[in-house]
């Protein structure tokens, strides 16, 4: 029997990081909800948690596609609903994270914003806005926001990616 291993994210629109992330292969579940940390990181953000299988999918390689699907260099005000963070379920995996976003960093030009925290608790989303995307995929919240998302892990990430759940975009693109 495989291990299965969590992370929380939080990003932009918990909609979008939900879509983002079952989307790849080795992903078992993704809850949709808020998350928060302790101190002053105490108050709920939108984020996802995130059940993987290890074997499958490295924490490396979650982050990395976090960092390169929600705006990780951009502190704009909305950043209290929407924390640019990995919360972390243990101190080994706080460690491991910190030093793979510090690996990452100059992957990009811009410093990244996104912090790495204890996970302190998590409140799910209501049940009429769960797995979002995948029931809506044609609205056009998630043909402005979420799409571009999508296409990201298609052009970059397309090894982890689950093609069934994104043929509709796979087909767009061969138009």
């Amino acid at each position: 029997m495989e291990l299965i291993s969590k992370i929380a994210l939080g990003g932009g629109c918990h909609w979008c990081t939900e879509a983002v992330f079952q989307s790849l292969l080795g992903v078992e579940n993704v809850e949709q909800g808020y998350v928060a940390s302790i101190g002053e990181n105490s108050s709920f953000s939108e984020a996802v948690i995130v059940h993987f299988k290890p074997e499958r999918i490295s924490l490396d390689t979650l982050i990395e596609i976090h960092l390169y699907t929600h705006k990780s260099k951009s502190n704009h005000s909305m950043r209290t609903k929407y924390r640019s963070a990995i919360y972390t379920f243990s101190e080994a995996q706080n460690q491991q994270s910190k030093a793979i976003v510090n690996n990452f960093q100059k992957a990009f030009d811009n410093k990244l914003i996104t912090k790495v925290y204890p996970f302190q608790s998590f409140k799910a989303s209501r049940e009429s806005i769960q797995n979002y995307y995948q029931n809506n995929p044609e609205k056009p919240f998630c043909e402005t926001f979420i799409n571009p998302k999508l296409k990201i892990l298609l052009e970059r990430f397309s090894k982890q990616t689950n093609s069934e759940k994104l043929k509709h975009l796979i087909k767009q693109e061969q138009i």
